[in-house]
């Protein structure tokens, strides 16, 4: 793997292609993401890249209602991490993450990586959380279809048969039953860049990628190709 990047998900929209088609894409604010750690075989037994995305405060500020400053620690940077973004010499990241770059030895601290390292026609991955839906029936879960409504019919969004009785007297394991939906790290392979707008850093994506706004998206090149 040569080019990857964390990005925040804007929303999506259409725009013309060249030939005059309309596509929908995904706008994705694609960096800028800093280097916060080079890993070698000699220091840590294989190369990789360790990334920064966003910035965090070292330490947050409210006010209650009767105005004096309250100071919370804990949802800003901690002390380990402070130390580590020093050594580095950029300042405090929300997002951490670590890619196995083929080219790690190239990479210098604190150098930035931004959404230019894509360009229009390539292919890639985009991994996020998918938005929870919490608790829902087979049909809405598994698209299964429902029973009767009607003619004295008990049997509605039910569903259905969860196996035998006395053979094999047991559920199956995967059978499809109503639970927790969504909220899911889920992966959609080779997604066209149609744009690259390297100035604001945004990467215009042809379809879907999953998760909610504001979600962090990770974008590697696909290992499918094109």
């Amino acid at each position: 793997m040569k080019k990857a990047i964390l990005a925040t998900k804007v929303g999506m929209t259409q725009i013309f292609n060249e030939d005059g088609v309309l596509v929908p894409v995904t706008v994705l604010q694609a960096g800028p993401c800093v280097v916060t750690q080079v890993k070698t075989v000699e220091n840590d037994g294989y190369k990789a890249v360790q990334v920064g995305f966003v910035d965090k405060k070292e330490k947050i500020i409210t006010k209650d209602a009767s105005g004096k400053k309250n100071i919370a620690h804990r949802n800003g940077v901690t002390k380990a991490e402070k130390g580590h973004f020093e050594k580095a010499g950029v300042s405090g990241k929300r997002y951490v993450k670590e890619f196995r770059f083929d080219n790690a030895e190239e990479y210098a601290l604190a150098q930035e990586i931004k959404a230019d390292i894509f360009a229009q026609g390539d292919h890639i991955d985009a991994t996020a959380i998918s938005k929870g839906k919490g608790f829902q029936g087979a049909i809405k879960r598994h698209n299964q279809s429902r029973g009767p409504m009607t003619h004295g019919s008990k049997f509605h969004r039910h569903a259905g048969s969860n196996g035998a009785a006395s053979d094999p007297s047991k559920v199956f394991k995967g059978k499809k039953m109503p639970g927790q939906m969504g909220n899911k790290k889920i992966t959609v392979q080779n997604l066209e860049v149609v744009r690259v707008d390297a100035d604001n850093n945004l990467l215009l994506v042809k379809g879907s990628v999953p998760g909610p706004k504001k979600c962090l998206v990770t974008i590697k090149e696909s290992v499918k190709g094109c």
